[in-house]
């Protein structure tokens, strides 16, 4: 039974078994399940629970990645097949992420781009101590939906509003949406900077960001 197959897969997703998420993922095709139902069904019902676990902190960082890995080498294989036949894929979110200037924390923001990831949003990282003409010029070239930053730093947050003021001084701030995050950054200080999102941790931030981009 299908909804067998889609507790298995989710299961899969958050035991971090690459190789068992691919098997299944596979049968799933031999089966006849339609492939974006097997994803949305199953593996994404498993990254789901990941996110909540990892919030709960009975998740840690390498498992996180574990089971990220897990949902995107299943998801590719779904997709893939989806594509030959002709099924219509939801168009990607597209986000450029990256540390701001003078921050070089990355474990945070590593996590949300795994998040993200598995989710089915494609993530141009940028790495740390990234200045805000980098976020534009590589949000420009990909013609991303959202710009994401991370903050670790009280001392950094101000480059979250040097992004918004230099993207409205280019005229290009109803292009991209805008969200911040990280250990000190706050929604108020969202608000107070006219960011279009803040997210608190890695779950927020998918639920944010899809909101943002629909």
């Amino acid at each position: 039974m299908s909804s067998e197959l889609f507790e298995q897969a989710a299961r899969s997703v958050v035991d971090a078994d690459v190789e068992e998420a691919k098997k299944l993922a596979n049968q799933a095709l031999e089966e006849d399940i339609p492939p974006l139902e097997m994803i949305e069904e199953g593996f994404t019902s498993g990254i789901v629970e990941v996110g909540r676990l990892f919030d709960r902190g009975e998740l840690f960082l390498p498992q996180l990645m574990g089971c990220a890995e897990a949902m995107k080498e299943a998801s590719g294989i779904l997709k893939e097949a989806a594509a030959a036949a002709g099924e219509e894929t939801a168009e990607d979110i597209e986000i450029v992420l990256g540390t701001v200037e003078g921050d070089v924390h990355d474990i945070g923001k590593g996590i949300v781009a795994s998040i993200l990831e598995a989710n089915g949003i494609k993530v141009h990282d940028l790495g740390t101590d990234v200045p805000t003409n980098e976020f534009i010029e590589k949000a420009k070239e990909v013609d991303a939906d959202v710009i994401g930053t991370s903050a670790l730093l009280t001392t950094t947050m101000g480059a979250n509003e040097d992004l918004i003021k230099t993207l409205e001084e280019e005229n290009l701030r109803d292009r991209f949406k805008v969200v911040v995050g990280g250990g000190p950054v706050t929604e108020r200080w969202a608000d107070k900077i006219d960011a279009d999102g803040y997210a608190e941790n890695a779950n927020e931030a998918v639920r944010v960001i899809q909101d943002l981009a629909n």
